[in-house]
């Protein structure tokens, strides 16, 4: 009897989970899409106060790349590509990518 409940203890602790890997949103820069079309796609698409949102856009503009994000990977990749469907709507060649964080 007690052999059993040794049992149900060890396999109680394997079957714990872990947490969901994070995944980051990454906006890349062009010289050809508008700053304030970056700067609306952060508060719409990442719901990011006006401040936060220039910030990034100002991190990508300087440094190539921004991180808009850290989400789980279904999330990350919704955003990502909410991103690329705005950017192509409206025309320009705006880059977003999903990296494990």
């Amino acid at each position: 009897m007690s052999n059993t409940k040794t049992q149900t203890v060890s396999q109680n602790q394997e079957t714990m989970l872990r947490p969901p890997k994070r995944y980051k949103v990454v906006l890349l820069n062009d010289d050809y899409t508008p700053m304030d079309f970056v700067v609306a796609v952060l508060i719409d698409v990442f719901h990011l106060p006006h401040t936060q949102a220039i910030a990034i856009m100002l991190m990508v503009h300087e440094s190539g790349r921004g991180v808009c994000g850290v989400f789980q990977k279904d999330i990350a990749e919704t955003r990502c590509n909410q991103v690329l469907s705005r950017a192509e709507a409206a025309g320009f060649p705006l880059q977003c990518l999903v990296e494990e964080a």
